[in-house]
């Protein structure tokens, strides 16, 4: 299993480039080019050099297009983890809660109109808090991250790297696992749509869960 320290590594800097690729975070390749290279992981490392390539050789406004058409423009690769298990009933609210509840326990603070259950959040825990508490979220949301990560690999976009060095890092999957994702996979998430306002969240993020649920387009795919 990785070390403790490789684990937060990965997941620190995984966080970091699943979120938007703004000028800040694409003027800093340097930077992230170094964190890669502390990461002991061989195998981690190589998918994240790989990642790197692709986000640092290519103009800003490609990358940038790239990320809102595989997130913010489709469900089936929402990077909003509860959506998958929950879709936009009750217990996605109950889950969101108890979500904040944990990260407040441990002192981290969400961004305004931010949801808890955004997979670079959920990863920035992890990293923080470190294994077993710090984790537990990523565990109990392994399903919506294998869909996703299925979905990011139909797609043959370069944002499948990131994913598959979270699931190496986590424990292997059970038999039981395989046969839920599957069946999550075909029947899809509840349907039961409930407003999140109650929980004090924004409508922009509940919006974007609602985006159109489509696969890649062949164009988009080999960006």
């Amino acid at each position: 299993m990785t070390a403790a320290t490789d684990r937060a590594r990965i997941f620190e800097l995984v966080s970091l480039l699943l979120t938007y690729p703004d000028d800040e975070l694409l003027g800093a390749g340097a930077e992230l080019r170094g964190a890669a290279a502390r990461i002991g992981a061989q195998e981690a490392r190589e998918r994240i050099d790989g990642f790197l390539d692709w986000l640092l050789d290519n103009t800003p406004i490609d990358v940038q297009q790239h990320f809102v058409q595989t997130f913010d423009l489709r469900r089936r690769s929402g990077l909003y983890l509860t959506y998958y298990l929950h879709g936009d009933t009750r217990k996605r609210g109950m889950a969101l809660l108890v979500l904040k509840q944990r990260y407040r326990a441990h002192g981290l603070r969400l961004a305004d109109g931010e949801l808890p259950d955004l997979l670079p959040v959920v990863l920035e825990y992890a990293a923080m808090v470190g294994p077993g508490e710090g984790e537990a979220p990523l565990r109990q949301h392994r399903q919506g991250i294998e869909l996703l990560r299925a979905a990011l690999t139909d797609c043959g976009t370069p944002y499948r790297l990131l994913l598959d060095v979270i699931c190496a890092v986590l424990p292997a999957l059970t038999d039981a696992d395989r046969a839920a994702i599957a069946a999550l996979a075909v029947d899809g998430p509840p349907v039961e749509t409930v407003g999140l306002e109650s929980l004090g969240e924004g409508p922009d993020l509940h919006a974007a869960a609602l985006a159109p649920y489509s696969a890649c387009s062949p164009s988009e795919a080999s960006r």
